[in-house]
């Protein structure tokens, strides 16, 4: 449904439209379109004076039913821009938006939870810039003001709308007033929010956040506007009276309905409208910083269902994907002890347990600090697998000991605790670092099952914070702590014997299956398009376990053992190195023929790679072309990069292609404005890209 309003509204914001008449006198004409806006640029002054200020405005009229919208409209509609094309030496300030019309959106998402949109309606949309004059401006000149203005109208459908004006203003020693259209200017600043003796907080606390307003002696009908669109235009923000402070809940989201993803702001600014005894009332919320509220200890009958939440949680990770080849393991080492030091048994079970509550403390320590850091940005349990050396690390750990437990090579049992003798040093270190794994790869698994339990304890304060992960930890452990304590447990696991080479054999698919999660997971933080490397990564590690379980046995010869090992030791740092050695390089829009037509019309080069993920030698050319140096150049020659992908099937693409006369894919095309389109050869280079680009393309004129 989403997609189908989606497309729908993204359609109706695509029809062109051209400007309505101008509201200022001698301008006027027919609109072509009835329904147009009118738009005018006015001047506060008659002239201007060297060094001074002085206001111009964008005053937009709309027909019946028809509306604009405020900076942040509320939805995915676009708000009124203007760019400047200004004499040397002026400067534009920015734009002052006067308080919009809080009102129902032309598409209602969610009838539960109703939105608003922020619009402007009938005159109300006067839009003034304070511009100043330079200081050296000669006096009895005339000045040209130029502005490019777009802006939407929507009823039931939505237009855009665009126009440049200009205005003619005389230099002279004073500024004068425009009587014509001082009261219009007068309006329209008392028609934006003002400056007010109320202080504001954000406070964060579990993800939600809340304005805290202070000085206020009565306050209904409230609405935060934000600046900005990760505040949920809420219907319903009702402010309610916590003591001397109102409080008004602001709900958060992370994308529109569009899909476009909406990027967290550290600081939110906006206008609070409201009602008191002086009537209706319309203030500036000024930047203000989101800070972390402080977290209340929970009562002990409150903290006690996080705790069995989590320690019942960690005991049921024991039968999850992600651990269980780890929990194998360890259990085959128990098979094979069995019958042996009831000492060592326990001392092993022991230093498990340890291994786990050592990186469940060094996990949610760096938890813990990067939420304080933060000042409580939302953080979760597993939240280490968004760093992608972290997940490459275990990747590659999780696919060399699924190939070590296949039988492809043998690296000593110790530094794993798969089989061997666990009896000695090694053997100890090894089941310390089995109950340390285990918590690195369970922690992925934990969402489903410790959800509301983590939720509840990552907003703790530090000692229960701490002791409910401690917990969790011992849940995860305290099957094997078990068999320590009581050894006779280990008696009725089964013998040891030739069913072991299998259920090692067996082991290893559980672990390449995390190996894939894994790189599912690695794909999705690099980019999928940058996936083939850490797939051909591991098929180098593959091949660097072969070698060295292939010749460096002590059946073969010294020297053959020696350069078998260094060969494999190459390859393996090889393949790590090449797995996460990702250069994001250029950022590519999707193709569209209308959207090359777009770019070209408004005076932007176009660089279009016709592609697929099929084409070998166009991920050669990504490779090597798209060095940090052309990246750089075509950010400033203003180039904008699009991917025409025919991994599947396109009809547009290939008639595209048809039109180039090409059928064979790499084919990459430079489309400058004025300029006859440029191919270039299969083959790309740095060297060829950096020539390309500075003979065919000009500096960006692209204002910052």
């Amino acid at each position: 449904m989403r997609a189908l309003i989606f497309g729908l509204v993204t359609t109706l914001l695509a029809q062109a439209q051209i400007p309505g008449i101008p509201a200022v006198p001698g301008l006027s004409s027919e609109p072509k379109n009835p329904d147009a806006s009118t738009y005018a640029l006015l001047s506060e002054v008659k002239s201007i004076a060297p060094g001074q200020k002085f206001s111009v405005a964008l005053a937009l009229t709309h027909q019946e039913g028809w509306h604009s919208y405020y900076k942040n409209p509320g939805g995915i509609e676009d708000s009124p821009s203007i760019t400047w094309k200004l004499p040397a030496g002026f400067q534009a300030g920015e734009m002052q938006w006067p308080t919009p019309h809080v009102a129902d959106p032309a598409f209602q998402m969610d009838e539960a939870n109703p939105e608003k949109a922020y619009t402007y309606s009938n005159s109300d949309g006067f839009f003034i810039t304070e511009i100043t004059a330079p200081a050296d401006l000669k006096v009895g000149s005339t000045v040209t003001i130029i502005a490019v203005a777009k802006w939407q109208i929507c009823k039931e459908s939505c237009v855009n709308e665009k126009a440049v004006i200009s205005l003619e203003l005389p230099v002279a020693a004073a500024a004068e007033i425009d009587p014509t259209h001082q009261d219009a200017f007068t309006k329209g600043r008392a028609d934006q929010p003002k400056a007010s003796d109320l202080t504001f907080e954000i406070h964060k606390s579990s993800g939600s956040l809340q304005l805290l307003i202070s000085g206020a002696q009565a306050m209904t009908n409230t609405h935060f506007i934000s600046d900005h669109k990760m505040i949920m235009p809420s219907a319903n923000m009702n402010a309610r009276a916590e003591g001397d402070v109102f409080l008004i809940d602001l709900k958060t989201r992370k994308e529109l309905f569009s899909g476009e993803t909406i990027q967290p702001s550290e600081n939110l600014s906006g206008i609070l409208t409201f009602s008191d005894s002086s009537g209706k009332r319309s203030v500036r919320v000024p930047s203000t910083a989101i800070v972390k509220a402080p977290a209340p200890p929970l009562a002990f009958a409150k903290f006690l269902p996080v705790l069995l939440g989590m320690f019942f949680g960690g005991l049921i990770l024991n039968l999850m994907p992600c651990v269980f080849p780890v929990i194998g393991i360890k259990i085959l080492g128990f098979v094979q002890q069995a019958g042996q030091d009831k000492k060592k048994i326990i001392l092993h079970g022991v230093l498990f347990t340890l291994g786990v509550l050592v990186s469940f403390w060094i996990l949610s320590g760096i938890l813990f600090a990067a939420r304080q850091a933060a000042g409580g940005e939302e953080f979760g349990w597993g939240y280490q697998l968004q760093n992608k050396w972290v997940v490459l690390g275990l990747m590659m750990l999780m696919f060399i000991m699924a190939l070590n437990l296949f039988g492809v090579f043998e690296i000593g049992t110790s530094a794993t605790s798969v089989g061997g003798n666990l009896q000695n040093k090694q053997g100890l270190s090894g089941s310390f670092f089995s109950g340390f794994l285990a918590t690195m790869v369970a922690t992925p698994c934990s969402g489903p099952f410790l959800g509301a339990a983590i939720g509840a304890a990552i907003v703790l304060p530090p000692v229960q914070f701490f002791t409910a992960f401690t917990v969790m930890a011992l849940g995860l452990s305290v099957p094997y702590l078990l068999m320590s304590i009581f050894p006779k447990l280990v008696d009725y696991l089964p013998r040891p014997g030739a069913w072991m080479e299998t259920f090692k054999q067996g082991m290893s698919f559980l672990l390449f299956a995390t190996t894939g999660y894994l790189l599912w997971i690695y794909a999705g933080i690099i980019d999928l398009d940058h996936a083939l490397k850490p797939i051909l990564g591991l098929s180098i590690v593959a091949l660097a376990c072969w070698i060295y379980g292939r010749w460096t046995g002590y059946a073969k010869p010294k020297k053959t053992r020696l350069i078998a090992s260094v060969l494999a030791l190459a390859l393996l740092v090889f393949g790590i190195f090449f797995s996460g050695h990702i250069k994001q390089g250029v950022t590519w829009e999707t193709w569209s023929e209308e959207r090359v037509e777009e770019l070209l019309e408004e005076d932007t080069p176009v660089f279009v790679d016709f592609t697929a993920k099929w084409c070998a030698l166009c991920q050669v050319n990504k490779g090597n072309a798209y060095s940090d140096e052309v990246v750089q150049l075509m950010k400033e020659r203003g180039i904008v990069a699009l991917k025409a992908d025919k991994t599947k099937a396109d009809p547009k693409i290939e008639a595209a292609l048809d039109e180039l006369g090409r059928t064979a894919i790499p084919v990459n095309v430079l489309y400058v404005p004025g300029k006859d389109l440029i191919i270039t050869p299969e083959v790309l280079t740095s060297d060829y890209l950096l020539k390309l680009f500075r003979e065919n393309t000009e500096e960006s004129k692209v204002e910052k």
